[in-house]
């Protein structure tokens, strides 16, 4: 059975009219160097006797460390990854959320592989916010379909910057 996740995307309109997303990247050895396709909404996994609303508010406070903004909650519907995981997700307009470093959960792991060593590493290890454009490149390519979504909600209108502004993990 394909496992099921929810997540909240906080979004803004910066300076000069330019859509911006809060995205989470993946901390863990295996996504350390990865930039392109690897970043993430804020999300976790779902059980069949779950609210998945109720579990995208959780996971995003577990991930990130405070509580995802205020606000009407926007749905973006669900998608389906490559491996087969559904993907719930929620965007809320968050004009002055800002964080200065996320306190992540961590998992624990054998590190290096085969070497019997059991490694804590935070679940993720960076947020930023990036541009509707930069979301887009940067996301897993299933969920860069919440940004065209959140783009066609909003009218259509979308203006390029491609930059993000760091929010790295302290």
């Amino acid at each position: 059975m394909a496992k099921h996740s929810a997540g909240i995307i906080p979004f803004r309109i910066a300076n000069g009219g330019i859509l911006e997303l809060f995205i989470v990247h993946p901390g863990g050895p295996y996504w350390a160097k990865k930039e392109f396709g690897a970043w993430s909404i804020a999300k976790g996994e779902v059980n069949e006797d779950q609210d998945p609303k109720e579990v995208a508010e959780r996971e995003f406070e577990e991930e990130i460390g405070v509580a995802a903004p205020k606000g009407q909650r926007i749905d973006l519907g669900e998608i389906k990854q490559a491996g087969g995981k559904r993907v719930r997700a929620w965007a809320v307009e968050a004009p002055s959320f800002e964080i200065h470093g996320i306190t992540s959960n961590k998992f624990d792991m054998v590190w290096p592989p085969r070497s019997g060593q059991r490694q804590s590493f935070p679940e993720i290890d960076r947020a930023e916010w990036c541009s509707a454009h930069e979301a887009k490149l940067r996301l897993v390519k299933a969920q860069s379909e919440f940004v065209i979504r959140l783009i066609t909600l909003l009218g259509g209108k979308e203006r390029m910057k491609r930059n993000c502004n760091n929010d790295n993990h302290e």
